[in-house]
């Protein structure tokens, strides 16, 4: 185990400063997190629109949300060490700036190419932004205000989903779909602004090298295996090339397990998976997360591809789903004290299962009101659930284990979001493909909608494997 580093910080003037920073960092890492939140919800709104202007097709053009999504899974591992080299709050600042910078490339794009080449750039602008600003808010925050600063900083990443919706449906409908991102520029202008005037520098004192080698395979091992499962959602890739990106894709997985083994700081640390909670919540979790990535792209599809709804109109209806998640944040510290981790997640993994596999139901003719109830009960259940399993994910880490495992999560937590588009699209793909059809149809995305159901059902299996009493430490009032 590597030893624990020290760490500097440089101090505001005076005990005051230092209090208004611990009161605005919470505040500020939240506006980042409303940033990314609100672009990736407003995305799976404007795709049909967007693929219209860019000549493409919707199933085609969610390779517009999994590069983002990629993007952010591959650098997301880095995230801790650079803030540790370079300074946390100069990181920061730069992320904002290049996240801003990029929205306004997605918004200046004229082809697919260039849309997906700012989206990655997008992707790497929030793989370091979102993890590096929650590395200063644990490090300035005093501890006994940790507890008020976490749960504030979930509020940003619920509201981003609740607003996302109608506010991308309204530009896409009477604007036009480049304002999902312009939308970015005063967003981050401000949010630079507040850096610069109450976050603190923070920096290690003595920090590794990076582990280039393990970066490079864990990279090229991402990026292929969900380039390649990507590829069959399109059809755009033959499948010789589609094979040589899975074979590649293994190979370097296998080759960083080797290389993780013998390396004295590997970037992705294997051994935390010893950690029964820490597994179990990853693996299981993931399988819940393919939800957050499918639905916004399968609701997109289905109330405008299949119901003829305009962006503003969907927008309206979905973003139910978000409503019900932020209601949630209310009730879910007692229900899971109440009941404790394993049985929340054990049941409540079926729960969320069976409503998103309910949006098989949805046809033209469904009343706006069914669909509401429906979609903001399964909003409910999904933020129950992603509650409870982020909380439990780092109940049994020790301190100088955290940072790591904070990494190796939201690099997974990426992954598993990214994978889920990639299911939804192959499966459509696959249904169209029995039909020997060119147009999606209500009936290929109603599948869509059963094989994520169960995969997050599935998840229970995985749940049923905690003790009866994983994570008591955590239920403490």
């Amino acid at each position: 185990m590597p030893p624990e580093s020290t760490s500097t910080t440089s101090p505001p003037s005076s005990a005051p400063d230092t209090a208004r920073a611990a009161r605005m960092i919470p505040f500020i890492v939240g506006c980042a997190l409303f940033m990314q939140m609100l672009d990736s919800t407003v995305v799976a709104t404007a795709l049909p629109a967007m693929a219209q202007a860019l000549n493409s097709t919707p199933v085609r053009l969610n390779v517009a949300i999994t590069s983002y999504l990629l993007a952010v899974a591959v650098f997301v591992p880095i995230s801790g060490w650079a803030a540790d080299r370079y300074g946390a709050r100069r990181v920061f600042m730069a992320a904002i700036a290049l996240f801003t910078l990029s929205s306004i490339a997605c918004a200046a794009a004229a082809t697919v190419t260039h849309l997906v080449l700012a989206r990655i750039a997008q992707g790497m602008a929030g793989a370091m932004m979102v993890p590096v600003g929650r590395i200063i808010l644990l490090r300035v925050v005093p501890k006994q205000d940790l507890l008020k600063a976490m749960s504030f900083l979930s509020i940003p990443a619920l509201l981003g989903p609740v607003i996302g919706p109608p506010v991308g449906g309204f530009m896409v409908t009477y604007m036009s779909w480049h304002w999902i991102f312009l939308i970015n520029i005063p967003i981050g202008v401000i949010g630079i602004w507040l850096v610069t005037r109450y976050v603190p520098e923070i920096r290690e004192a003595s920090t590794p090298r990076l582990d280039w080698p393990g970066f490079i395979l864990s990279a090229v091992c991402l990026a292929t295996l969900v380039s390649a499962f990507e590829a069959l959602g399109h059809s755009l890739v033959s499948p010789p090339v589609v094979i040589g990106l899975a074979v590649v894709g293994l190979l370097c997985g296998a080759l960083y397990v080797w290389h993780a083994k013998r390396a004295e700081h590997p970037i992705l640390d294997l051994t935390l998976m010893r950690e029964p909670t820490f597994a179990i919540s990853v693996l299981g979790g993931n399988l819940c997360r393919f939800a957050v990535g499918a639905m916004p792209f399968l609701l997109a599809l289905q109330l405008q591809v299949a119901f003829n709804m305009t962006p503003f109109a969907a927008g309206l209806i979905t973003f139910a789903s978000a409503a019900g998640a932020l209601l949630m944040k209310f009730v879910a510290t007692p229900i899971v004290q109440h009941f404790g981790f394993r049985r929340v997640l054990t049941v409540n993994a079926l729960l969320t299962g069976a409503f998103i596999v309910a949006c098989v139901a949805f046809t033209p003719a469904t009343p706006a009101w069914v669909m509401i109830a429906i979609l903001l009960a399964g909003g409910f259940f999904r933020s129950l659930q992603f509650t409870a399993v982020n909380t439990l994910t780092f109940a049994d880490m020790t301190p100088e284990r955290m940072s790591r495992a904070s990494s190796f999560s939201a690099m997974a937590q990426q992954l598993g979001i990214s994978l889920g588009v990639g299911v939804a699209a192959v499966t459509i793909n696959l249904s169209m493909a029995a039909r020997d059809a060119a147009r999606i149809a209500s009936s290929d995305i109603m599948i869509a909608f059963t094989v994520i159901g169960l995969l997050c059902a599935a998840s229970t299996f995985s749940f049923r494997r905690l003790p009866p009493a994983a994570g008591a430490q955590l239920q403490q009032s």
